[in-house]
């Protein structure tokens, strides 16, 4: 997955944010506040080439089981495409 550039990430008051910039401010109005789990995933999810990948690097970082932070992964990750704040690095191919 790709990042889209016209968001960007902050720290604000032990906060982590997504920011609109750009033209995306013009369809996109706010913030969005991301769990300590969801900043790791937005830090992360460039360097994994595929979704077991992710659910790995979450699983080294968090006592978690796999079962709960595949499902909880697939969940942000949904949100995000919907929300087009992630891109597939290849739409044919399925993450």
């Amino acid at each position: 997955m790709k990042k889209n550039k016209e968001f960007i990430v902050r720290n604000i008051a032990d906060e982590t944010v997504l920011v609109p910039v750009g033209e995306t401010t013009q369809d996109f109005n706010g913030m969005i506040t991301l769990s300590e789990v969801g900043a790791f995933i937005w830090e992360h999810i460039e360097e994994a080439p595929d979704f077991q990948s992710l659910v790995r690097l979450i699983l080294n970082e968090y006592d978690v089981d796999e079962q709960t932070a595949a499902t909880d992964a697939a969940a942000f990750l949904n949100q995000l495409l919907y929300m087009q704040m992630i891109v597939p690095n290849n739409p044919e191919k399925q993450w």
